[in-house]
């Protein structure tokens, strides 16, 4: 039932839904479901079964057919009356979601908002493709990126520019412009047989779809299945480690590594010993 609020506006709550899988969403962000009055949830995105820890009588309204301003005018009327509002956005709020867009009119109106992170669709994919983004003097790093499309990108971050760094590229909302994706990895000196991996509504239960390819093979391989939308595009050198017969080593693990909570087995062997 809702919990009404007559003296001061009620908070609305940023809540991650994760990738799609409604087990995923975080204990805190269940939490704040079952208490709340109302909930917005971005139903193009977000499965509508993240709803489903609601309490009785609590207001569900999808915002796929919504504004910007109706879902502002819609959280900010809620939170008059309801002490916890619930916006549910796919992945993390704080990630390709029009969070700062949405906080500025609840600000103005003088609304208490609060964000609860959610688990990436990045982080997802990889985890069903049982890939690591990040492995010992491979790459230590990723780039979360998009394709330039409607949304021009900021001078500098063109996905060539990003590609030249050939560390792990997690490459968001592009998957109907992959053969730009491609011309441009090949233009930032990717070869093309560099792994690529295509994972198509990740943790989605039974819409699931990883397909893996190359730079020279990935687009024709989606387009066979017919991936063209909710789809994460992962190129990295880390592709494919799991099948490697020499991987380097995390040193933290080391037997000759010395840190806070463990002291070496043996010699260490042009190692600087670090605390962490």
């Amino acid at each position: 039932m809702h919990i009404e609020s007559s003296s001061s506006p009620g908070t609305v709550w940023f809540v991650g839904a994760g990738p799609g899988d409604p087990d995923l969403i975080t204990v805190k962000g269940r939490g704040l479901i079952e208490r709340a009055g109302a909930i917005l949830f971005a139903g193009s995105l977000v499965s509508e079964a993240a709803t489903r820890w609601a309490p009785a009588g609590c207001t569900v309204a999808d915002s796929k057919d919504m504004t910007l301003e109706q879902m502002s005018a819609w959280l900010i009327e809620q939170a008059g009356r309801c002490d916890t509002v619930v916006r549910l956005q796919t992945g993390d709020p704080g990630l390709y979601g029009a969070l700062i867009e949405l906080v500025q009119p609840l600000d103005a109106a003088g609304v208490a908002v609060q964000v609860v992170p959610g688990v990436s669709s990045a982080m997802a994919s990889a985890a069903a493709a049982v890939e690591s983004l990040t492995l010992p003097e491979v790459t230590q790093t990723v780039i979360f990126t998009r394709v330039e499309g409607r949304t021009p990108m900021p001078e500098g971050e063109s996905l060539e520019a990003l590609a030249s760094h050939h560390s792990t590229l997690c490459i968001f909302l592009s998957i109907t412009l992959l053969g730009r994706v491609t011309a441009a990895l090949t233009a930032a000196g990717w070869s093309s047989d560099a792994p690529v991996v295509v994972v198509h509504k990740a943790s989605w239960p039974g819409e699931e779809k990883i397909i893996r390819g190359t730079v020279a093979t990935i687009q024709g391989l989606c387009r066979e299945a017919k991936i063209v939308s909710q789809s994460m595009i992962i190129a990295s050198p880390t592709l494919g480690a799991r099948q490697w017969t020499i991987l380097a080593k995390s040193k933290l693990y080391d037997t000759s590594f010395t840190h806070r909570f463990r002291r070496a087995s043996v010699p260490a062997s042009n190692l600087t010993l670090e605390s962490p």
